[in-house]
């Protein structure tokens, strides 16, 4: 068993005036975090979203692709995350997101795709310090709203400097650090270390979030933990499972585990974001954005009623190859109503380990 934090030490996490009702972050994910599925997290028990990353040059030039990420509707508290390499472009999306109902904006250090850090933004902020303050001064210097951040424990093992940048960044005015425990150059190989995130704890008084292989309950516990950390970001183990931030916040209060919502349940969830992507992103490009979503929330559901892999991949077929919404609905409510009546009837492959190979365990290690 993890080790368990003292419910003494789960302070409420302050943001500037903003107080969050639990410790768990669903963290910024490209191409998962929109609007719709930010929503849904939120309305399922998640302590605060993130939007997806927002390049601050295309938001401030008013491309539309930026102003869609960045919005926000419906959101008790929206939060906008920015990337960008320059102080001035970074300045005007942050002013840009504020006036459009931003709460808090978010700045980017630790995205280390390559098409992210060949533009020397995201992680490749790391290399340079010096410049990485200046964008975070023009940022603060633009907004009223509290700013916060989100690094990785370095660029490589041999440049560790995120206590350093934390520590100049709380001086800056920063609000609140979330670090992946990963150095840029592991992507997402090995191993996230928590333990490393406790030296940036011990260098700042401001709340420190650890993120990075964070997909259970025991996880959230065990890295709460080793890193001395305020709260927990989880990233791609939502994928397929808006609802799972709001267990684990729900978990952290009362130390009361929940099994996955009932099938029934997961199917209204799931119909509720395909309904709301839909009108995000008109028909079109809605039914393509929501193809993964549907093939994570399948996947999802397949795990919680043990189906066999055959099973599972006859209905994501129907579903995914699906071009007309009323036929996605309907193949999609064949497919729980299936899992529900073979679970009933004993056809389960109880053999599944509890992470399931249906589950999305390769990708969901991936946060943001």
């Amino acid at each position: 068993m993890p080790p368990v934090v003292p419910f003494s030490r789960l302070r409420p996490v302050v943001i500037g005036n903003i107080t969050l009702p639990n410790p768990v972050i669903l963290a910024p994910m490209s191409g998962v975090t929109d609007a719709p599925f930010r929503r849904l997290a939120a309305d399922l028990g998640a302590g605060l979203v993130v939007s997806e990353m927002t390049a601050s040059a295309a938001l401030a030039e008013g491309r539309p692709d930026a102003r869609l990420r960045a919005e926000g509707r419906g959101l008790r508290t929206h939060v906008v995350q920015l990337a960008g390499c320059e102080a001035r472009w970074m300045g005007e999306a942050a002013r840009i997101a504020e006036a459009c109902g931003a709460a808090i904006i978010d700045i980017n250090m630790g995205c280390p795709a390559r098409h992210v850090t060949g533009g020397q933004s995201g992680s490749a902020l790391m290399r340079d310090l010096d410049h990485a303050l200046s964008l975070i001064d023009a940022t603060i210097a633009a907004v009223c709203v509290p700013v916060t951040l989100k690094m990785r424990l370095g660029w490589d093992d041999r440049t560790i400097n995120a206590p350093e940048l934390a520590r100049r960044a709380q001086d800056a005015g920063v609000r609140l650090i979330t670090v992946h425990g990963r150095t840029r150059c592991q992507f997402y190989n090995g191993r996230a270390d928590w333990v490393a995130v406790r030296a940036v704890k011990d260098s700042v008084s401001i709340p420190v979030a650890v993120n990075g292989d964070i997909g259970t309950c025991a996880d959230a516990v065990a890295a709460l933990a080793a890193s001395g950390a305020d709260a927990v970001m989880i990233g791609r183990a939502a994928q397929g499972r808006p609802w799972l931030a709001g267990q684990v916040g729900r978990y952290l209060a009362v130390r009361r585990a929940e099994s996955a919502p009932p099938l029934a349940i997961q199917f209204a969830i799931i119909d509720r974001l395909y309904d709301e992507m839909l009108s995000h992103y008109g028909r079109a490009i809605g039914r393509r954005h929501a193809r993964k979503h549907l093939g994570w929330a399948l996947s999802a559901a397949a795990e919680t009623a043990a189906m066999p892999d055959a099973v599972l991949k006859a209905h994501r077929a129907r579903v995914l190859t699906a071009d007309d919404p009323a036929a996605v609905r309907r193949h999609l409510a064949d497919a729980y109503a299936d899992f529900a009546s073979r679970a009933h009837r004993g056809e389960s492959d109880w053999a599944c380990p509890q992470k399931t190979r249906h589950a999305p365990w390769g990708s969901e290690r991936k946060a943001a």
